[in-house]
């Protein structure tokens, strides 16, 4: 299961994000992951203190936004990291490392998410191509905009052709590690938020238990 979520930045936290990225200094993404030889791109140098206002401004989003704790029940939000593609790069088809490792600890990769910075029509190429067995997603979104997706799913980023990808990317741990069992939390979530009040209460309170217990069950 996909969320989408329009407006995840404010429109001055994304202008702020385009005047760090002509000032940081990126490195080889392959620094993360030498050994990907399907990589091609740039992402900003963990040692510029640029980058940490960056990763902080991209992670106070998420900490804000309800639509995505609702979706991905989250126990731990890598720092976010700018990724630059310019013409020519791709990123090619690849899963996500189950395990990453922050530090001394080590964090289970359970959702991938991007965070869209550049206007879609200001370049072309560049889609996040999911895929979902024979059927490929592609997505480009708007600035400000987020996706999040399963990171078990098979993924690339298609070549660059013209202007540039300017992306924020990062990887979150859920409580719930199992997709189906966070789908079925996430769905009795939505159907208690748009009930709202039309429900009886004392239904309302029985749905709300049932969501706990399974949560509590199923949280590792």
């Amino acid at each position: 299961m996909f969320l989408e979520i329009n407006d995840f930045l404010k429109a001055d936290e994304v202008a702020r994000l385009h005047d760090i990225a002509a000032k940081v200094q990126f490195v080889d993404g392959r620094i993360s992951n030498p050994h990907n030889q399907a990589k091609n791109n740039l992402q900003a140098s963990e040692a510029d203190p640029l980058y940490v206002e960056s990763s902080r401004m991209v992670a106070a989003g998420f900490a804000r936004s309800a639509p995505f704790r609702d979706f991905a029940l989250p126990r731990h939000v890598a720092p976010p990291l700018l990724a630059r593609y310019e013409v020519g790069m791709t990123y090619g088809a690849h899963a996500d490392t189950s395990h990453m490792r922050f530090g001394n600890e080590v964090h289970r990769s359970d959702l991938s998410a991007t965070v869209w910075l550049n206007p879609p029509a200001s370049y072309d190429g560049g889609e996040l191509v999911v895929y979902l067995g024979s059927k490929l997603v592609v997505i480009k979104g708007e600035p400000g905009s987020l996706i999040v997706y399963p990171s078990t799913h098979l993924h690339e980023v298609t070549p660059v052709r013209r202007g540039q990808r300017l992306v924020s990317i990062t990887f979150i741990e859920s409580l719930i590690p199992d997709e189906f069992q966070r789908t079925q939390l996430y769905e009795l979530s939505e159907v208690a938020a748009l009930e709202g009040l039309k429900m009886e209460w004392a239904n309302r309170t029985r749905l709300e238990a049932v969501r706990n217990n399974l949560l509590r069950l199923w949280s590792r």
